[in-house]
């Protein structure tokens, strides 16, 4: 399970699609889409691609997710995980072997993880940990800011990958450690959302201020400004 989580307008479907799209291209294999609405249409290149549109193919997402589980695919993409059953169709899916990419509109890996996990009740959310532990590979958050005098905008991001600490977080309920498990796992690729906002303030992109009001811990992130990588 791999997630991309941001607020509307974050460039969600857009890193989806990007991942598809290499997917698609490299590896051959069965790629599944199941979206609301369609909004990149892809060509099959190395993988054979079907994409299901919700409320044209489908009632919902979970209906979608339970009838694409009938068709052998090998990736799945869930437009969106909006409600328990279509969270625990697609931890399902994971834990049985399919490659499964979604979306939250959720901001950061451990605000991710407890949403995912609240939206159970209190006697399958212990269940729902193990599962996550077990299946899900990475989270990537991510948020577009404007550029220094309106050049556009550009994307900040934090970058979760499991590991087997970031795993036993999640079992013991310790979600609110993952933010440190990120800041120490840079050297095997994660990345805090402030070391990105700090990336992008020296080079000149964005102002310090507007790093800092994206910021989810400016007292960590005037401490990163002050010292060199």
């Amino acid at each position: 399970l791999v997630l991309i989580t941001g607020p509307t307008g974050s460039g969600k479907s857009t890193t989806l699609a990007a991942m598809i799209d290499e997917i698609n291209a490299n590896k051959r294999c069965h790629i599944l889409t199941l979206e609301d609405p369609i909004e990149y249409v892809f060509e099959p290149k190395m993988a054979m691609v079907h994409q299901r549109e919700i409320h044209a193919d489908f009632r919902d997402f979970a209906s979608a997710l339970r009838a694409a589980l009938r068709e052998d695919p090998d990736v799945i993409l869930v437009g969106e995980m909006r409600d328990h059953e279509t969270i625990s169709l697609a931890l399902t899916a994971a834990e049985t072997g399919h490659l499964v990419l979604s979306t939250l509109h959720t901001t950061g890996a451990a605000s991710t993880i407890d949403r995912i996990i609240d939206v159970f009740p209190p006697h399958q959310q212990g269940q729902i940990r193990t599962q996550l532990a077990s299946s899900l590979r990475g989270v990537v958050s991510q948020e577009l800011i404007p550029i220094n005098e309106g050049r556009g905008r550009v994307m900040a991001n934090e970058i979760m990958i499991m590991t087997d600490a970031i795993g036993n977080l999640i079992r013991e309920n310790k979600i609110v450690q993952i933010n440190s498990a990120i800041q120490t796992g840079m050297r095997i690729g994660m990345l805090s959302l402030d070391a990105s906002l700090v990336n992008l303030i020296r080079q000149n992109l964005i102002s310090v201020e507007q790093g800092m009001s994206y910021s989810n811990n400016p007292d960590a992130m005037k401490r990163l400004l002050t010292t060199s990588y």
